[in-house]
């Protein structure tokens, strides 16, 4: 066996899961397709996480996989294609190889929802985003769009006003979903205007994006669509669990969205197998909860493991 324990995803959930692994003594390895710390990489500032007041995610993602590393635990980078399970024991088949582990943990988090309009995918990287963090500097002093009412919508439009000249915030909805301290700081961002109880019906432009077309989603009809012009826009409308890699593993229930359902144990239904972090079915998906999942999945993968050798 390669590992006792193989972790997908390398998010706050996997090191989390990999921390309590190395603790409990058993070999643990975190498969990763790019680079370790998840959705923390893209976030500008975190604020919510205990005892750290404010860091920039990539410095928090940092200080984990030190922790991570001095523990033993090992890395590979790859892109994960399938699980199999057989006499008790798990394939995982990352790139051209593949590794036999006593128990898998699932942390390998979410992609980007897109907003699925015309000119968004013929637009991507000529002025459509999904990281305000990363290509919000290639708009500096620039007119540019939110789409979203979430805390990373809120966050990528307050980010985003300190070096664009304008931040257009575009929401389906009547209210923000965001937490209030988000919401009241936006209030207070003078460059910031709101769009409410809107949608973006097409992204438009020539050799790069130039406007969008909204359209209102109140109830009663829809008002004439509004032309905003605008040299980018920052999609930030929630996401999708990663589960490709399961396709061909039978038993594992998941709830409407496609989250994996687990107990409060972290437990799937295929016996061995965990789920954590935002992958997994429940109410709310912060740093704080990853590393509580991470925390459960690996204790529970190590007391499993201790089970089949009684």
């Amino acid at each position: 066996m390669d590992f006792a324990i193989g972790i997908i995803g390398g998010g706050p959930a996997g090191m989390s899961a990999a921390i309590y692994a190395a603790r409990a003594g058993r070999s643990a390895a975190i498969f990763e397709g790019a680079a370790c710390g998840g959705q923390m990489l893209l976030a500008h500032e975190i604020e919510n996480y205990p005892g750290v007041s404010k860091a920039a995610g990539y410095a928090l993602a940092d200080q984990m996989m030190e922790q991570v590393r001095t523990l033993g635990v090992s890395t590979v980078y790859g892109s994960v294609t399938s699980v199999a399970k057989q006499d008790g024991a798990f394939t995982i088949q990352c790139g051209k190889k593949s590794y036999t582990v006593g128990a898998v943990i699932v942390a390998s988090g979410t992609d980007r929802r897109t907003l699925g309009v015309p000119g968004e995918a013929e637009f991507l990287g000529r002025g459509v985003s999904y990281c305000a963090v990363c290509d919000g500097r290639f708009f500096t002093g620039k007119d540019v769009a939110v789409v979203g009412g979430g805390n990373t919508a809120l966050g990528d439009a307050l980010y985003l006003a300190n070096i664009c000249k304008s931040v257009t915030l575009i929401h389906r909805r009547d209210a923000f979903r965001a937490d209030r301290i988000l919401v009241d700081r936006l209030a207070g961002v003078s460059n910031v205007q709101t769009v409410m109880n809107a949608r973006v019906k097409s992204i438009e432009g020539d050799a790069k994006v130039q406007s969008l077309e909204i359209v209102s989603t109140a109830q009663g009809g829809v008002s004439s669509p509004m032309v905003l012009h605008t040299d980018a826009v920052f999609v930030a409308v929630g996401s999708i669990p990663k589960l490709d890699f399961l396709s061909e593993m039978d038993g594992i229930a998941c709830d409407d969205g496609g989250y994996i359902t687990t107990d409060d144990r972290c437990r799937t239904d295929v016996p061995g197998l965990f789920a954590a972090g935002d992958v997994r079915s429940k109410m709310l998906r912060q740093i704080a909860t990853a590393v509580s999942d991470g925390a459960i999945a690996g204790t529970e993968a190590v007391e499993y493991l201790d089970g089949l050798s009684e």
